[in-house]
């Protein structure tokens, strides 16, 4: 992604966006979509005609179920990302990997024609998203991963350490971060963490808080 856009200014001033709660989108990781409302399979096919950039946000109030219905406000932040693959199904879905690019803060909501909504994008707060493992050293890696273990045992499941050993920091954090079994505004709160540390820092205070209600304890140490 990186020689694809170096800066900013690469990226689209105007992007299509798919509001969709517990969705979450960082720069560097894969989201793996299945389009089948036609709003959205229209701009999946405008995307594939055009840049491939699409925008994951989330909706800021409540919604049952993934369907957002049009209007809802949506949060100020979310992700752009490219699509980097697609395929059809015999159904006429579309199955879309989605790579994010840069978190852009919306800068207002562009009037469309299109069936799908559209944003302005600032980019601006987030420059530093273009640059892999920006903040990395910042991140308390042992502590990440003792609380990942402790999570993983207390419901019972297992990783291939050796893979996550591997790992870049920023991997390991961007990917638990996905995979963490949090809501739409615990989601919210750790795409806009400043950095990767921050992100940590959330995403740690957050598995504590859960084990610590799974085990039936007080309020949980962050430290």
């Amino acid at each position: 992604m990186k020689s694809r856009y170096a800066s900013i200014s690469d990226l689209a001033a105007r992007i299509p966006v798919f509001p969709l709660p517990g969705a979450l989108l960082l720069p560097r990781t894969d989201l793996p979509l299945q389009i089948f409302e036609p709003r959205y399979l229209a701009m999946v096919n405008d995307a594939l005609a055009g840049d491939r950039l699409i925008g994951m946000i989330q909706p800021e109030a409540e919604v049952t179920g993934t369907l957002v219905p049009e209007g809802v406000a949506l949060h100020r932040v979310g992700c752009v990302g490219r699509i980097t693959a697609f395929s059809e199904t015999p159904d006429e879905r579309l199955m879309v990997t989605l790579s994010g690019i840069c978190r852009f803060r919306v800068a207002g909501e562009a009037r469309v024609k299109t069936p799908y909504r559209q944003v302005k994008a600032d980019y601006a707060p987030f420059a530093a998203d273009l640059e892999a493992a920006e903040g990395a050293a910042g991140v308390d890696r042992a502590h990440l991963l003792k609380t990942f273990r402790a999570f993983l045992e207390a419901h019972d499941m297992s990783a291939d350490w050796r893979e996550v050993d591997g790992a870049s920091t920023e991997a390991l954090v961007n990917t638990l971060s996905l995979l963490a079994p949090y809501g739409p505004r615990d989601k919210q709160a750790l795409l806009e963490a400043p950095d990767l540390a921050a992100r940590a820092e959330v995403l740690v205070a957050l598995t504590e808080m859960s084990l610590a209600r799974a085990r039936g304890d007080g309020p949980p140490s962050l430290q």
